[in-house]
């Protein structure tokens, strides 16, 4: 067919199969922030209670006697739970003496509840139980992330060898099982595995349009709309898992995801011929020398805690938000729209602002900002009130996103050779290494501290590194390559870069640059 050969040598066609695979895989990251605490809730609490206290009477209704506002259902589906000046009707509450020796601690931790219930809400029982599950739901996300963590060297590794094709092929094929899983596990367990699964099959996509895109230029462009696919996952995924639980069931996000999947399956099929193998002609930077490089670790600190701020919120917001607003389950989900949406706005925006106003000074105040938005989190009292705070840290995380990944490619070319591939896969650590760190540590620290102290160490966090990024406003070329412009000398002693790469490179003194100091 003369138009798919037109297709497979058209790069856009490649951005096109990597926005499809970033937004598909953020979309599966983000739809199970609002789903997992709510479902193991249900499946592990209110399972413990009834196996626990067969003697308790049906879900009860709200007493006649109380006040109105107070019979609102529950978050789940199909249970009422007893609500303030209901609790005569339902026996005696589960925080007072009488109640206790029904319920042994191994099999439901949920003696107090650690919130008052707010006016007219219909707060959860077993307040200690959500305190514990902050951990668990805190490892559950991190998972991903330690395994993508695990992968990615080797990932690198393998598309050197053989190129992107079949990687990115194998990681689809990974995803959907990841997808299939989810929609179908019932315990932490198998959601454990299947979160796991997803890490392995997301580590193929930037390298590959780093690869595709040669032109300075036109790659930043490309890598714009790369991460604009990113955002649009992370955009969608929360509202959009929060709205199909509540509404038709559990499986069903994953399974309209799944469908998805294998529609980009077959893109892929078509577009990338997963069969050719095509390897890397440039010699890249070895990941030892970059990892010394002092302005490459600041620029990758920066990503990672910028999004480790939100990588804390997904798994402790909303459990703090069934605790203290007692709020229902679609509000979960919604409570991280207004900052998928200002992160949408902030990467386009800044993508172009941030190179007339200096990358360093935008992912400064990005930084600063992060960090001030995370302090005003715990302040708000229900919803509305964190709508500020959340636009604010996806403002502000759009901003540094989109001033470091251009920074990174920068500082490859000042001060190495100019192969992508492996910062790439650095900045890729450094989002997983915020996205490991910050759920896991982030339940340990609510547990021992609680929620608002979460905000105020990580914000800090944030704000106290913002002044590093000066570092990145003007940094040294490399020794050797000062050498070289100064001398116009075509061969160094020790260089490895090959003579593929000065010719794909029109600036050989930008690809003759990484000399001694790697080896």
């Amino acid at each position: 067919q003369p138009w798919l050969a037109a297709g497979r040598a058209s790069p856009r066609l490649v951005l096109v199969v990597v926005f499809v695979a970033l937004l598909l895989d953020n979309v599966l990251l983000t739809v199970v922030v609002p789903i997992v605490p709510t479902f193991l809730y249900t499946t592990e609490y209110e399972g413990a209670k009834s196996s626990v206290s067969p003697a308790q009477p049906e879900p009860t209704p709200a007493a006649p006697g109380a006040p109105p506002s107070s019979s609102v259902p529950s978050v789940f589906d199909n249970i009422t739970e007893p609500v303030r000046g209901s609790s005569s009707a339902a026996g005696p509450p589960n925080g007072t003496g009488s109640g206790a020796p029904g319920h042994p601690p191994s099999s439901a931790p949920g003696h107090p509840p650690r919130a008052p219930p707010a006016p007219g809400g219909s707060c959860l029982e077993g307040g200690e139980f959500l305190a514990q599950e902050n951990t668990r739901v805190g490892l559950l996300f991190a998972s991903k992330a330690l395994v993508q963590l695990l992968v990615n060297p080797w990932v690198g590794l393998l598309t050197n060898r053989i190129g992107y094709h079949i990687p990115m092929f194998l990681g689809f094929t990974i995803m959907f099982l990841s997808t299939v899983m989810f929609a179908f596990s019932g315990t932490y367990t198998l959601l454990f595995i299947a979160r796991a699964l997803q890490g392995v099959g997301s580590s193929f996509s930037l390298g590959l349009l780093a690869s595709v895109y040669r032109d300075d230029s036109e790659r930043g462009s490309a890598m714009g709309i790369a991460l604009g696919g990113l955002a649009l996952g992370v955009l969608i995924g929360a509202p959009f898992g929060s709205i199909m639980y509540e509404f038709v069931g559990k499986a069903s996000p994953f399974l309209v995801l799944a469908f998805l999947a294998l529609l980009d399956g077959a893109l892929q099929l078509c577009i990338l011929q997963p069969s050719r193998i095509s390897p890397e002609s440039t010699k890249a930077t070895p990941l030892s020398t970059l990892l010394r490089d002092p302005y490459i670790l600041v620029a990758a600190g920066a990503l990672c805690f910028s999004n480790m701020g939100v990588a804390m919120l997904e798994p402790t917001l909303p459990i703090w938000m069934l605790q203290t607003m007692c709020s229902p389950q679609w509000q979960l989900g919604m409570a991280f729209l207004p900052a998928s949406i200002s992160y949408l706005i902030g990467t386009n925006l800044f993508g172009i602002l941030a190179n007339r106003m200096g990358r360093w000074l935008c992912s400064m105040i990005g930084m600063a900002v992060v960090g001030i938005s995370l302090l005003c989190v715990p302040l708000a009292t229900n919803i509305y009130g964190l709508i500020g705070p959340n636009a604010g840290l996806g403002f502000a995380i759009g901003m540094v996103d989109s001033s470091m990944m251009p920074i990174m490619a920068y500082l490859v070319d000042l001060r190495h050779a100019s192969a992508y591939g492996t910062v790439y896969a650095i900045a890729d650590v450094a989002f997983c290494m915020g996205f490991a760190v910050g759920p896991s540590t982030g339940g340990a620290i609510v547990r021992a501290l609680g929620f608002p102290w979460l905000m105020v160490v990580v914000g800090v966090l944030n704000v106290a590194y913002a002044p590093l990024c000066w570092l990145l406003r003007s940094p040294p070329a490399a020794e050797e390559k000062m050498a070289i412009l100064s001398q116009e000398c075509p061969m160094q002693p020790k260089n490895y870069s090959t003579k593929e790469a000065q010719w794909e490179f029109p600036l050989t003194e930008e690809s003759d640059g990484e000399v001694e100091n790697g080896e």
